[in-house]
């Protein structure tokens, strides 16, 4: 009984991991959206600054309560638009100090020239208010520190009493606090993110490679180039040796070479356990002659540790290939695809699969992909995946991002994201935003490129890809290579 209940819980706690790390993964992903990660940063910033102002207020008596709507609203364009034009610390700084000392400024000026009274007992009048918001306006185009809470705090000003100096003084110190605030999120994490949220930047630096058709030695040094990015970079070529007859063995007895596990043929490697069948030897052999010269290229030309692994299977099968990447710690396949592969029938497999695949139709002699084109529907991980190895691919030059939309008021939305998404590669890239049909769109300026990069589709639903292939499907007539990323 004990130990049914406690079998019980295991399977429970069990479930609620599994849960967890769902959830948790599925958070990361969200995440990785800039526009979600920015509104949860203002979720979380924008309370946070402006709650410790008022604690500030609370302790210190001349802290004035007016400032919270300024410092609010300005807190905000902050953190909403980090890279826009009202996200600098300089602007908000200075903005709302001018504006508060230029309300300063015409409230004496109405009071003393206009109502021939004393500032400190003077309550706000029109003339003050436009004033002030005059004076602003000019102040802050000359010295280039235009932002929209300036005129807050300048209209502020007027119904502060006696307080108008001390209100001036207050502004400068608050901003500064927020704006201090602000530089250290923008530059020790959101300027950073890719490090810290997109996986692709850290991983996908062993590569395991099916040799599998007539490109594979292509897609073996396009893997080669991915995983040089990484100094733990390896490339691991996958052969499938087909199972021999039985054979005797010298002492006569007879053994069958039905292993169908990898066994590692490389110099590089861990020692293999001793084959157990003449036949299993004569295969990994044959296998290793094979790629040797492959193997030879990877390693003088690219510099990057290549292995050898043979399975003793007649075809390549996308339960094996997942099973072997597991097996040799790798954690991207690259397989190549296309009539010449046999057609890759087990593409399908390896797209539902849990590991990182990129799929590459290589159409061209030349091994080198110094210009790609990189094809976004829309932020998230895949597209970060594909940014990441088009910069691995060109050593951060040569990258064009390009997206399709089907109205022209789409276009800003678009120009938007595909910024976001550059901002994250830390390299010199080209955007497109395109009005056309992306096929279409692909097959024209494909010339123009060594590669093109799209997704796998394979987040949409079942309906959605019933109506529509996906986009790498219909790109047979594109005249250069294609690559498709699947993100796990």
């Amino acid at each position: 009984m004990f130990e049914e209940v406690w079998k019980r819980c295991r399977g429970a706690r069990r479930r609620a991991r599994r849960y967890e790390r769902r959830e948790l993964h599925e958070l990361r992903r969200w995440i990785e959206h800039t526009d979600n990660l920015v509104h949860l940063s203002v979720l979380v910033f924008v309370p946070f600054v402006v709650g410790v102002i008022t604690w500030l207020s609370g302790t210190v008596d001349e802290l004035s309560f007016l400032l919270f709507p300024p410092l609010a609203s300005g807190t905000y364009a902050l953190f909403a638009d980090p890279h826009e034009q009202y996200s600098s610390a300089w602007k908000f700084i200075g903005g709302l100090t001018v504006g508060a000392c230029c309300g300063w400024v015409a409230l004496e000026l109405v009071a003393r020239l206009v109502y021939h009274t004393s500032p400190a007992g003077f309550q706000a009048a029109a003339g003050g208010a436009a004033l002030g918001l005059f004076l602003t306006g000019v102040v802050t185009w000359v010295l280039g520190v235009e932002h929209p809470s300036a005129f807050s705090t300048a209209l502020l000003v007027l119904v502060t009493g006696s307080s108008q100096l001390l209100y001036v003084f207050n502004v400068f110190a608050a901003s500064v606090i927020i704006a201090t605030v602000f530089l250290a999120w923008r530059t020790l994490f959101y300027d950073r993110r890719a490090s810290y949220l997109y996986q692709s930047i850290e991983g996908d630096d062993h590569v395991l490679v099916p040799m599998d058709g007539d490109r594979a030695e292509r897609t073996a040094l396009f893997a080669a180039r991915l995983a040089a990015a990484h100094t733990a970079g390896k490339v691991v070529l996958l052969e499938f040796g087909a199972n021999e007859t039985v054979e005797a063995e010298p002492n006569g007895g007879v053994e069958r070479n039905d292993r169908s596990h990898p066994t590692t043929g490389t110099d590089g490697a861990e020692a293999p356990s001793e084959p157990a069948t003449v036949t299993e030897r004569r295969v990994l052999d044959r296998a290793q002659a094979r790629l040797e010269g492959v193997k030879d290229r990877i390693e003088s030309e690219i510099d990057v540790p290549c292995d050898i692994v043979v399975v003793a299977e007649e075809t390549a099968t996308a339960r094996t290939i997942l099973d072997t990447a597991r097996e040799t710690n790798c954690d991207l396949v690259v397989t190549p695809y296309g009539e010449d592969a046999g057609g890759s029938s087990y593409l399908s497999g390896l797209f539902r699969g849990d590991i990182d695949t990129v799929a590459l139709r290589s159409v061209r002699e030349q091994a080198r992909w110094q210009q790609v084109l990189v094809s976004v529907r829309r932020a998230g991980d895949i597209a970060h995946s594909m940014l990441d190895f088009a910069r691995r691919l060109t050593d951060g030059s040569g990258v064009t991002v390009g997206t399709c939309i089907t109205r022209n008021a789409q276009r800003r939305s678009a120009e938007r994201t595909l910024a976001n998404l550059v901002e994250t590669v830390r390299c010199p890239c080209e955007t497109h935003v395109a009005q056309a049909d992306v096929e279409e769109y692909l097959v024209d300026h494909a010339s123009e490129y060594d590669l093109v990069m799209v997704g796998a589709s394979t987040d949409r639903s079942a309906a959605s890809r019933l109506l529509s292939r996906p986009t790498f499907e219909r790109l047979q007539d594109v005249e250069c290579d294609v690559a498709v990323v699947h993100e796990a």
